[in-house]
C-alpha cells in the first residue's frame, strides 16, 4: 500500500494508528500558556517599584481594590496611571461612591525608598474619603534562622 496511510489486517479491520507527535506538540502548547498566566497572575496594579520587605506580609485579593503607588521621588499613581494629588483625592471618592461595601480597599504599592509622608498622606486621604481598608504591599521576607 502507498502512502503509509491505515495498515490493514489479514481480517480487513483497519489498524488503530495513534500519532504522538501532534499530541506533543499541543502537551508543549499547554504547558507554554499555563507559565505564561501563572507568571502573570500576581502581578500589580501599579508601576513596578521596589518594594520594601516584611515577615508578617498576606497574600492579597485584588477584587475591590486601588492600587496607589507611591514612587520614590514622591510622586503617585493610580492603578498605573500618574496623577496629581488633587486628581488623587477626585479618585479616591469616586473609589468610594463605586464601591461602598466594607471590603473595598486601597493598596499602597510604595517603594522602599519613597518618602514615608507621602505614604501618610495616601492613607490618610484614603480614611477621609471614607475608606477604612488600607494595606501596604511588600515582598515576602524570609524568616532569619538564628
Amino acid at each position: 500500500m502507498a502512502g503509509g496511510g491505515s495498515q490493514r489486517t489479514s481480517g480487513g479491520k483497519k489498524k488503530a494508528r495513534i500519532e504522538i507527535i501532534p499530541l506533543i506538540d499541543v502537551i508543549f502548547f499547554l504547558l507554554a500558556t499555563f507559565v505564561l498566566f501563572t507568571l502573570a497572575l500576581n502581578k500589580s496594579n501599579g508601576p513596578r517599584v521596589n518594594l520594601p520587605e516584611a515577615q508578617t506580609g498576606e497574600p492579597r485579593d485584588p477584587a475591590d481594590t486601588a492600587t496607589v503607588t507611591v514612587m520614590q521621588d514622591g510622586t503617585i499613581a493610580w492603578n498605573k496611571d500618574p496623577i496629581t494629588m488633587e486628581d488623587f483625592i477626585k479618585n479616591l471618592q469616586q473609589f468610594h461612591i463605586q464601591h461602598p461595601d466594607p471590603d473595598a480597599h486601597v493598596l499602597i504599592n510604595g517603594d522602599a525608598d519613597a518618602m514615608f509622608s507621602v505614604a501618610v498622606y495616601v492613607l490618610n486621604e484614603a480614611r477621609k474619603a471614607g475608606i477604612h481598608k488600607v494595606l501596604i504591599e511588600t515582598h515576602s521576607k524570609r524568616a532569619s534562622m538564628t
